[in-house]
């Protein structure tokens, strides 16, 4: 599923018209990544959570070349699924 199949699932189920759907998903991933850009936690009952990890400078290698490179410090989203659904997922 994709934002696309998203908007659309939620004006089916609600009644909306395209618009309306597309603008509260936008509010929720814009709300999601405002929490996560401040560096806090997202977390969803039943679905999962995501945080911010921050990842130290090492030095990786470029595949196409060999050639070693360094790379930055770097923050990443993070996700990690609740029991609910890992227990849905596996029947």
């Amino acid at each position: 599923m994709n934002k696309a199949d998203l908007i659309e699932a939620l004006a089916k189920k609600e009644g909306l018209i395209g618009k309306e759907a597309y603008t509260i998903v936008n509010l929720i991933i814009d709300g999601f990544t405002d929490m996560l850009k401040k560096g806090g936690r997202i977390e969803i009952r039943g679905f999962g959570s995501f945080t911010v990890r921050n990842y130290g400078a090492y030095t990786g290698r470029n595949p196409k070349t060999g050639q070693q490179t360094k790379v930055g410090v770097k923050k990443l989203p993070y996700f990690k699924v609740g029991k609910e659904l890992k227990a849905r997922v596996n029947g």
